[in-house]
This record gives structure tokens, sequence and C-alpha cells, in this order.
């Protein structure tokens, strides 16, 4: 059972084994559905798993597992990782091995390599028994599958690529048996037929085994990145007198055995196995694999690190905070394999034709042997033409077009830092022509720095020591502006000036008298610019504070409180604040002017603030002051506009108050340096707090959509062009079987160019 679960249902996810087409996904589905308290399920083909939705108390996995196994098709619960790496090794003799398929071409070689001698004079061909002889072990050992898994469609009341290749292939070889026989005419046998057929699937099968463990490769990296052990260190270590850890000091456990709050030691170059904070060390790590970030990120004290990440040069102790299914990369895992298991609403049509398909190419085939049984006189060739037309139209390619492109446009887009969680996002991508951003947090940094020190006069002390007796009031205090003081300063490299007699001013600020510097024993306040009203002071700060005013800045004031009375007081300096830009957050609006895609920025500031930071960045429209309630109707206003056209638009957050904005766009976009909440109201979630990555997100989808449409229409064209040219007679039987096989790996490789595809902006 998968960790997404609500109150009122639980999810189950299952791999399915046997599914040969679109046909046999659209059989699983329909048994899925009738199950009692199944409110939902899903089957994709090329991951070769379902996702089943039941209501809670209703049915149970092993309900599940026995009523799918039913339907003629393995299933058994997908482990929580490494599920694909066991899915896809492959053995060398298995259904889709590529032992089977050398064996069959050993023995089908005699049988066709005549053909390609004829053309040079060269008349040479086994003996009827002969043929017979290598054709049957081809037929029934080699081909066995496709008859067990045809019968087992049959049985259930549908078809699928199973039962068309066995129908074929045995009236093939029935035919060619009929003949020897009841002849001696060997050049009128078929043999070579039937088993170049049976070849070129399993060539196809194996073809397909392969290409689809190649757009799994993202998932697979991902879960590689585990590790299998994590090093806990014992409870009595203390980190304050222990330099250098010894082996004697630390347990070697399996990580399902590590709990939160243990403490993990990790060497450098090992992958730091828990998501936690740093407790001891630092060093350089690198998350490349997880947030797309291509640079070693550094880490120092209290940093936190994810699990999953690897570690540079330094030795880190980490306190484990999430570990299993609650780490990150096991939420990253479960939204990527979710989004490729989801279908895509286009996939839709193709479910309602390949619901059809295999029962009217079974009727097309038998209009064609009779159609040709009447008109050439010629049952042999009525039953090779009926042949061709089963054997080109099984419906791989179809089934496989649209989740390969979205298993490869996923996983490549997921290993630079975008996780695209909802399908339905590829279709609407494409079509976006407006992107509204959230301020804070998404374009800004979302945390206020000191932006400016403004002195009345620097004969008395300079900016640095101005800046010390102020850092030095706010030592010990947890306010967002105190904070970004003393950040400044240490940024500086100043060191803030001990203060003593320190009070709180309740709607004022803080006074106390420094230690040292040039405001030694002088009682100084750090205080808002609206507490200094009535003052003689208040003028004369307001009209040094009006730039900043002017920008939407936060503005403090740093007085001189020596004398008695609020006239003895005097101003030292003007302090700054505000939410700084992100430094890329230009190219991201440059980058989607570029795709011809309209800004928009939602922000509760005042307009002065808000129109300076869109101006600033070239955002085309800017709405201010909006309470948070306010961004999901202002993104339905700008759906339609007022001469009534549907425009497409994104949205683009990261915070509690984003969430309705994000699930009334058509597209959600979550920066994942917000919130849990924002993340589940959005499609797409950003792993790293670039805005530069939306532009690359719509990049990938469209290109994602774009394979889409091309698998689809050539899987489409293949058929609507082969199976004509089968029942004129154009094709031969093993000409069918090759260009059937041909057609999935089309679909496939041409799915696998997007592992190409590579961050344009970022």
């Amino acid at each position: 059972m998968t960790p997404t679960e609500s109150s009122n249902s639980e999810f189950f996810s299952l791999d399915i084994g046997g599914m040969t087409c679109a046909s046999c996904v659209s059989r699983v589905e329909k048994a899925l559905d009738k199950i009692p308290g199944v409110e939902a399920a899903t089957v994709n083909l090329a991951t070769e798993q379902a996702r089943v939705r039941v209501k809670r108390g209703s049915s149970s996995l092993a309900e599940i597992i026995s009523l799918v196994k039913k339907t003629g098709y393995e299933a058994k619960e997908s482990s929580a990782r490494g599920n694909l790496d066991q899915k896809n090794a492959k053995s060398f003799w298995a259904a889709d091995g590529l032992g089977r398929v050398i064996v069959s071409f050993l023995l089908s070689a005699p049988l066709f390599l005549p053909m390609f001698l004829m053309p040079f004079g060269i008349h040479w061909s086994l003996s009827g028994w002969w043929q017979l002889a290598l054709a049957t072990p081809v037929q029934f050992i080699l081909g066995w599958r496709f008859y067990r898994a045809g019968f087992k469609s049959l049985m259930a009341g549908a078809g699928n690529m199973d039962l068309l290749v066995a129908i074929g292939t045995s009236a093939a070889y029935g035919l060619s048996l009929y003949i020897l026989l009841t002849s001696s005419h060997a050049h009128e046998l078929y043999f070579e037929g039937s088993a170049v057929i049976i070849c070129m699937v399993l060539l196809g099968k194996w073809l397909e085994a392969r290409a689809k463990q190649h757009t799994s490769e993202a998932i697979r990296a991902l879960q590689k990145l585990w590790p299998e052990h994590a090093k806990v260190l014992s409870a009595d270590v203390d980190l304050q007198t222990n330099v250098g850890i010894g082996t004697d000091q630390y347990r070697d456990l399996p990580l399902d055995q590590v709990l939160p709050g243990d403490r993990v030691l990790v060497l450098p170059g090992e992958r730091i196995p828990v998501d936690g904070v740093i407790l001891f060390g630092a060093s350089h790590v690198d998350e490349s694999l997880l947030t797309g970030e291509s640079e070693p990120v550094k880490k120092v004290l209290d940093s936190k690190v994810i699990g999953g990440a690897l570690n540079g040069e330094g030795v880190l102790i980490v306190m484990a905070q999430a570990v299993g299914i609650e780490s990150v990369l096991s939420q990253i895992i479960n939204l990527v394999e979710e989004a490729q298991t989801q279908k895509a609403p286009i996939q839709k049509l193709v479910d309602r034709v390949s619901a059809i398909f295999v029962p009217t190419v079974i009727i097309l085939a038998l209009i064609t042997g009779i159609g040709n049984w009447l008109y050439l006189d010629s049952i042999s060739i009525a039953i090779l033409r009926a042949v061709s037309v089963l054997v080109i139209a099984c419906p791989c390619a179809l089934g496989l077009a649209t989740p390969a492109a979205i298993m490869a446009g996923t996983g490549i887009a997921a290993r630079f830092g975008i996780l695209i969680k909802d399908p339905q996002v590829l279709e609407l991508a494409h079509r976006l022509d407006v992107v509204a951003f959230d301020k804070t947090g998404t374009l800004t940094i979302g945390k206020p720095r000191m932006l400016a020190l403004l002195p009345f006069d620097q004969s008395f002390a300079d900016a640095d020591q101005i800046l010390a007796a102020a850092a030095g009031l706010q030592l010990g205090s947890e306010h967002p502006l105190a904070k970004a003081l003393l950040d400044s300063a240490k940024a500086k490299g100043v060191s803030p000036i001990a203060t003593s007699s320190n009070k709180g001013l309740p709607g004022i600020g803080i006074e106390g008298v420094p230690s040292s510097g040039p405001f030694a024993s002088q009682t100084l306040r750090l205080q808002s610019v609206a507490s200094l009203e009535g003052s003689s002071q208040h003028d004369i700060v307001l009209q040094k504070a009006q730039a900043c005013f002017e920008q939407g800045q936060t503005v403090s004031v740093l007085m001189n409180v020596s004398g008695q009375g609020s006239e003895a007081s005097s101003p030292i300096a003007v302090i700054a604040f505000g939410d700084e830009l992100k430094p890329n957050a230009q190219s991201a609006v440059d980058a989607l002017h570029a795709l011809h895609i309209r800004t928009v920025m939602l922000s509760g500031d005042n307009l002065a603030a808000a129109t300076r930071v869109g101006k600033t960045i070239g955002i085309d429209e800017v709405f201010a002051q909006i309470m948070p309630g306010n961004k999901a109707e202002i993104i339905k206003k700008l759906q339609i506009d007022p001469d009534g056209r549907k425009h497409f638009v994104a949205m683009v957050g990261d915070g509690v108050n984003d969430a309705p904005a994000l699930a009334m766009a058509d597209v959600g976009m979550a920066m994942s340096t917000g919130t849990d909440v924002a993340m589940q109201a959005a499609g797409i979630t950003l792993m790293r707090g670039d805005p530069t990555l939306v532009a690359d997100a719509i990049d990938i989808s469209k290109k994602t959509w774009s394979k889409i449409r091309q698998n689809l229409f050539w899987a489409f064209a293949f058929n609507t062009i082969g199976i004509p040219m089968a029942a004129l007679g154009y094709l031969s039987p093993m000409l069918a079987g090759s260009a059937m096989a041909l057609s999935s790996f089309c679909v496939l490789s041409n799915a696998l160019l997007l592992k190409r595809w590579h961050p344009k902006h970022t």
C-alpha cells in the first residue's frame, strides 16, 4: 500500500504481469472497476503497474490481486523501493529475454534464407519435413506464450495482441501442414511466415523491454540514492568532547531501523541516509539528482540536508528528522511514479479505440480472407493475406504511445528538479498564455534583509560603527528584522557591540546602552518611524527615509535618547529593510516573454512597492494589496478576458495562501521551498526556489505533449496504411510481423529522444 491515503480511501499500487497491448490495459481496468468498493483504477502499459483507489474497508489488497489473476494476468503488490530494478532485470531466458529471440532466429534462419538467395540465382530450400521440424518448436515452444495469453483473453471475453498473433501464426502453420500432408510441393509451404512472425514479435518485445527500462532510468537513479545502511551514533557519545569518532561508537544499522532523533554519522563521499539537520561538521553536498542544482551546496551547523544527497569533503553528524516514506526522496519517487502511472486525458481516446480494436481486426481479417478467396480463387493466398492483417494490426504501438512519452518526459524533468505529478498538465502547458506569480518567496527571497543604512552625521561614527551598535541592541531577539540586521552585520564582518540595560518598549522598539564604541554609555533606541509621530524629529526622519518608503521598504530609525525628554533625542541613522528580489527573477520573466507568455504578479504589498518590483523585472501587469483569499478570484478573471476569450493561466506560488489560486489555475506550479499545502494543490512542483524553472517546466511539458501527439499519429497512421496494404497482398506475413515489431520500437525510441532535453534557462 502506498503512503498516499485519505480518511475515506486507500490507495494500492500493483505490478501487473502479462500485459502486451492497449487491449490488455483496457481489460485489466475493466476487471478492477468491477471490484466492490473500487472508486478509481488506472493501468499503465509502459510501467506495467496499476494504481487503485478503494473505499476504506471495502476490498483488501489480497482480494484485488486474486480478482486480477482471474482475468489471466499476474498481479502482486509493488514494493516500496527498488521495484523497477527488479521488474526490468529480465533474465536471458525470460519471456522477453534475448535468449528466446536468438534461439527463434537460429531455428528460423534456414526457413527464410532461401528467399534472400533467390535474387542471386540460387534456388535452394529445405524439404517440407525439415521445415516442419524447425518451425514446430518455434510455433509451440517459443510461441507458447501467445497461445497461453491469447486463450486467457478469449476466455475473459476480450482480445489482445497475443490472440491476434496466435490466430495468425496458427493459420499459416496449419495451412503449411495441410499442404505438406496432401501435396509434395514444398515451395508452396509457408512455415517461414509463421516462424518469422514469432521471431519478429519476440524481438519486438525484447526491444520494448529494453526501451521501457531506459524510460524508467530517472526513477531507478533516484532509487539508487537510497543507502542500505546508516551509521547511528551511540547515545553516550558527547559531540562536545569527541573530536574523532571510532568504529566502536556507532552501529551500522539497516535504514528501516533508523528512527527520527537518531544521530547519524556521514563520512566524506557517502550518501546521506536520512533527512535531518547538521549537529556537527561542515561540508559541500551534491543534491543534483534531487533538486537539479548542478553545483554542490555548502552545509554548515544547523543546515538541513536531504537523504540521498552525496556528502563532499567533510565529516557530518546529522540528527534524523524524516526517514523512509516520510523522506523527501521517497516523496519525490512517489510523485514521479504516480505521474507515470496516471493517464493523460488524451489516453481516454486510445482506451475507447483499443476496447473495440481487436474484435474489429478479427472481423477485417475474416473479410480479407473471404474476399481474396472469392476474388482470386486461392485459399492459400486468402489465408496468408488474412494472417498479414491480423499481425500488422497488433495494437502494441497504440498502447505504448502515450505512457512511453509520459514516462520519458516526467523522468527527465525530475532529473532537473521539475516534478510533473499531473499528466493533464502536459496537455495544457503548450496552451499557456499567462503566468501569474506570487511575489513573496517566489520572485523574492521571502525574508527581510537590510537594504540600506543612511547615517545623519558620519563625522561622529561611520556606517560600520552604527551597524555594530544597532546589531548589539538586537542580540538574542527572534524578530525577523532583528535577524536581518544581525545577518547583515555578520555578512559585513561587523561584530555587534554588547549592550546593557536592555529593555523592550511595546509598540515602539528596543533600547540599551552600548558597552564600547563611539556610543559607549549612551542610551540608544531602535524604533519605528511611526513611533516618532508628535516629536520634533519626525519630519527630519521622514524626509531622510522618503526614498525608502517610495520603494515599499520597512524603515527603522536608530535614536540617541541619552538626554532628558523626547526633544533631547537625536536621530543617528535610518535603517531600511525589504524583501530582496531573487537574482534570476528577471531572467525568469524574460524567458516567459520569449515564449510569448504574458506575466502577472499578485502581491499583498502596497501599490508603490509592488509596482517597483514589477517594473524592475519587467512584469506585464501587477495586482497589489491583494488579500490571500482573493488570489483565486484574480486567476479566474485572468482566464476570461473582457472580450470573452479563454486564456490558459499558470499560477506560481509557495505559501498556504497560494493553494486556492494554484488549484484554480489551469496549471499550478509550487516551489518546494514553500509549504506542503501548496505542493499538494499544484500539478507541478519545482524542487528549487528558482523562478527560471517555470519556463523550463513549460518547455519540457510542451516537448512531452509533442511526443505524445507524434506517437499517436504514428500508431494510428501505421494501422491505417498497413491494414489495407496487408489486405491487398503488398505485405507478406513475414514483413507484417517485422513492421509490427518496428512500429513499437519506433514509438518507444521517439519517446526516448526526450532524454536529450536540457533546461534552457537555468
